[in-house]
């Protein structure tokens, strides 16, 4: 049986006993009989104060959205944004109304994914406050052994990217927070409640575990896969899917000749996925009720599938054939383009990019990378 570590609370009750306690989760903080974490604090120990991340903590709020503070409406337990635009920090006013911060959040093994900074600054900041930080460890579900892409280089930190992480850098969430905690010498007290069951080996089906969506974007497995890759699409004026039922999945834009660029990708024959033609019309996001054409990517071996490499191909196949591709503008003057902020690095539209000795100077990254993350390893 595999066990997160909310499944394994009991065995570290000592832990949390007689303190107040503030959890940042999500919908995706559940045991495995699909209680809640917050309900599983609020009746067993003393759970002062809930923490939400992008989403909220029961997902009720849009990507991007800002929420003032409220209490939850089943716990009565008072919610302080973690996801605000002034600050994404917990405050001093907030670390004064706990002894103690927990994190209970599925993350996605992948760099640009949120949660995994709002946990780092979080641990930051208890760091500075002298507050413990205790980590519920879930699997990482694209496995704790595959790295893939290129580590995020000074001067490219946002909140899709805040740390030298490689795009898919196979470490569990209390993996990566050791990793921090010791490179950054932020020497905060860091607890890990461990997962029990789990092989580095294993992808999530593998698991025996019911997926729960870690967002709303990320609705099934195969998304979590596909979306180290397209989620690239997201610094382009191209539709990653947004707005339809299969975001992250699919890629396309009006100006798209969908079965020529379905056969293209196809020649290529990249391994463990084949690409379908589609058409599609978003009922939000980029493209909003505009009709868009373009390719649905299907995985058919997720061990050879290579989910970066393949959206580097795709990128650059429909930049050299349509003049219409562009990356988008930076978001405000003075800003980097949002590509960069993805890519954690200039090269990826750099005017003439030469993908495959591209692709080569990512995969020794990636050697790198994987090399130095096994003295963090909690699990074999």
């Amino acid at each position: 049986m595999i066990l997160n570590g909310i499944d394994c609370i009991q065995q570290y009750a000592q832990l949390f006993k007689g303190k107040r306690l503030g959890l940042i989760t999500a919908p995706s903080g559940l045991d495995r009989n699909f209680a809640s974490t917050i309900s599983i604090l609020h009746e067993q120990f003393n759970l002062a104060a809930l923490f939400s991340p992008e989403h909220g903590v029961r997902g009720d709020q849009a990507a991007g959205a800002l929420v003032e503070t409220y209490l939850d409406p089943i716990t009565q337990v008072p919610v302080h944004s973690l996801y605000r635009k002034d600050s994404k920090r917990l405050s001093q006013a907030q670390l004064d109304e706990v002894d103690m911060i927990v994190y209970d959040i599925q993350d996605v093994g992948t760099r640009y994914y949120t949660f995994i900074y709002t946990m780092l600054y979080a641990l930051e900041d208890c760091a500075k406050a002298g507050k413990p930080f205790v980590i519920l460890d879930r699997i990482n579900p694209l496995d704790g052994v595959t790295v893939e892409g290129n580590l995020l280089k000074p001067g490219y930190q946002s909140f899709v990217g805040n740390y030298p992480l490689c795009v898919r850098y196979g470490l569990t969430a209390g993996e990566v927070a050791l990793m921090a905690n010791d490179q950054m010498n932020w020497q905060c007290e860091l607890h890990v409640v461990r997962c029990e069951g789990w092989e580095r080996k294993m992808l999530f089906p593998e698991t025996g575990r019911h997926w729960v969506m870690p967002s709303l974007g990320i609705p099934r497995f195969d998304t979590a896969l596909l979306y180290p890759g397209t989620c690239l699409f997201e610094g382009t004026n191209m539709s990653e899917g947004r707005g339809t039922t299969v975001p992250f999945e699919i890629v396309g834009a009006p100006f798209i000749d969908a079965q020529k660029l379905a056969d293209e990708m196809n020649g290529k024959k990249l391994p463990g996925l084949i690409f379908r033609p589609v058409f599609f019309k978003p009922t939000f996001s980029k493209f909003e009720g505009e009709s868009c054409s373009g390719v649905q990517l299907h995985v058919l071996d997720a061990r050879a599938f290579q989910p970066l490499e393949t959206a580097i191909s795709l990128m650059y196949t429909i930049k050299d054939n349509y003049e219409q591709f562009a990356f988008l503008p930076p978001v405000k003057e003075g800003s980097r383009p949002f590509i960069d902020l993805l890519g954690g690095d200039k090269h990826y539209r750099e005017a003439a990019v030469d993908v495959p000795s591209l692709l080569e100077q990512f995969r020794e990254e990636s050697r790198q990378f994987a090399q130095m993350k096994k003295q963090y390893h909690l699990y074999e």
